[in-house]
């Protein structure tokens, strides 16, 4: 068998949970699911592919449940999945390898992100701590928990990228379900912030809450007060947020505030996303030029998280533009760089009517 325990907790998960357990079952490790209080056939479906089923009381802690379904594992090196994420690829012998090349450190996998956006399915791609030695590291924080170093000495904090991807579908429920999680996860973080009120990454997260349930005011009070502390613009979430930050003033109108970006061009201009971002706030501010060069940018820049972000979202913009400024037939050419989005379509069908 192989010397890995995946772990994954649920509650109420029976149309995730055989999806995510079947494409795992393929390979010889031990799978270990705990449930949290499920009323529904979640415990039924896993033990048709788990190696244990256990129950543990919820106490309102996501950090309290993954650090008891990793103390029931068998094997200390620990594998955790989510039940709404799926395994689409792995090469498990090159995991294997890394494992003892890396016994000190911290594996992360590849998840796409799946969530609707302008009438497609939308992807925003990070990579996620998920494989470790339950030695040297456990779960902290109450909610968005994340892998920090255990008391006994060894782990040296350091990440390594590990050949296994995920699908996770988890923004892609009914506005009732995402707003039922989002109401759970603001909870739960202003807990955090009852005793850390200067974290920002607590910040980003509720911004994200209220983003997930397209709360704009809220999102873009969370997302200001978190840009207020001095932060590593190299950090995935700092990114995320600064974007997060200006799609919300764009959509509560205030492009002219949102312009206010540009004083942090230069740190957070190494991704597509941004680019677009930019682009965007300049065409919203009547800045049509400075928006074209933005947009011209992002088809070149190799780093995207969001689908599209460098190809038929640029592309689309870009014609969108040359339209409003009377080139109808170069914004045709560039509609038509930007395949099956529907948007483009559109804009397809009503200019060649």
């Amino acid at each position: 068998m192989l010397p890995i325990s995946v772990c994954i907790i649920a509650k109420n998960e029976e149309e995730n949970i055989e999806k995510c357990l079947k494409p795992l079952r393929a390979y010889d490790w031990e799978i270990l699911v705990v449930d949290t209080g499920s009323t529904d056939r979640t415990k039924e479906i896993a033990a048709a592919y788990a190696d244990k089923v256990l129950d543990y009381v919820w106490c309102g802690d996501f950090s309290a449940a993954r650090n008891y379904s990793i103390a029931q594992a068998s094997n200390d090196m620990i594998l955790v999945i989510d039940c709404d994420e799926y395994l689409t690829e792995i090469d498990i012998d090159a995991v294997i390898d890394l494992i003892k090349t890396h016994p000190c450190s911290i594996g992360l996998l590849s998840r796409q992100n799946h969530y609707q956006m302008n009438g497609t399915d939308s992807v925003y791609a990070d990579l996620v701590e998920r494989l470790f030695s339950r030695r040297y590291y456990h779960y902290e924080g109450i909610i968005h928990e994340q892998v920090r170093p255990a008391a006994q000495p060894g782990a040296d904090g350091s990440t390594y990228r590990i050949p296994l991807n995920v699908d996770h579908s988890g923004y892609n429920g009914s506005e009732e379900a995402l707003r039922e999680k989002a109401v759970r996860n603001i909870t739960l973080l202003e807990k955090n912030l009852e005793t850390d009120p200067d974290d920002p990454y607590t910040y980003f997260q509720i911004g994200q809450a209220y983003n997930m349930i397209h709360d704009d005011e809220n999102a873009c009070i969370y997302y200001g007060r978190g840009l207020t502390y001095e932060l590593d613009p190299a950090a995935e979430y700092v990114q995320m947020m600064v974007i997060g930050y200006g799609y919300a003033l764009l959509h509560l109108d205030r492009a002219e505030e949102a312009l206010g970006l540009c004083a942090v061009y230069d740190a957070f201009a190494v991704s597509a996303d941004f680019l677009d971002l930019m682009g965007l706030i300049y065409l919203r501010n009547g800045q049509y030029m400075k928006a074209l060069l933005e947009f011209v940018k992002a088809l070149s820049c190799p780093t995207a998280h969001v689908s599209g972000a460098n190809s038929y979202i640029p592309s689309y913009n870009i014609g969108l533009i040359n339209e409003m400024m009377g080139d109808t037939e170069a914004a045709l050419m560039h509609y038509r760089k930007c395949g099956d989005f529907p948007m483009a379509l559109e804009k397809i069908a009503e200019l060649t009517k």
